[in-house]
Parts: structure tokens; sequence; C-alpha cells
């Protein structure tokens, strides 16, 4: 899978491979060459998930109620990293 191919991937399926990569990395079964390319993609579906978790949360309004009733939206506070 090339980095064009890993960027159609939605957030879901991207977690998904990476988890799976995980799994494969920590059984220690397989070889060097292998696991330094598995190790690459895991980084790019790693960086891939950052980047779509952060365009989710510019997306996202802070719903508050006031105590009057009203509803007002503000910005959803984005952590500082």
């Amino acid at each position: 899978m090339n980095a064009e191919e890993i960027k159609e991937l939605s957030f879901e399926e991207a977690l998904t491979q990476l988890e799976n990569i995980v799994r494969e990395l920590e059984s220690g079964r397989i070889k060097l060459d292998d696991a330094v390319n598995a190790y690459e993609k895991a980084v790019a579906l790693k960086q891939l998930c950052e980047n779509k978790l952060k365009a989710a949360q510019l997306k996202i309004e802070k719903i508050e109620i006031a105590p009057d009733g009203t509803i007002n939206t503000t910005d959803f506070p984005i952590p500082e990293a």
C-alpha cells in the first residue's frame, strides 16, 4: 500500500490497519525488513488518524445551555499538543 492509498482510507480503516501492524510487531515473529516496512506504514497511518481527528475537532461546536434556557454554540477547545 502506497502513500496515496493510505490517504484514501477512512479513519476506522486506518486505525484497524494500525492496530494490526502493532500486534504483528509486538508478536516478534516478523522479519527485520518486514518490520521496518510495517513500522513505516504504521507511522503514515498514525499521521492520517491524527489529521482526521484534528479535522473532526475543528468541525465540532460545543453546545451550551444558558440558565435562561437559551442555546449558544462556541468553538470546541482544541487541546495543546
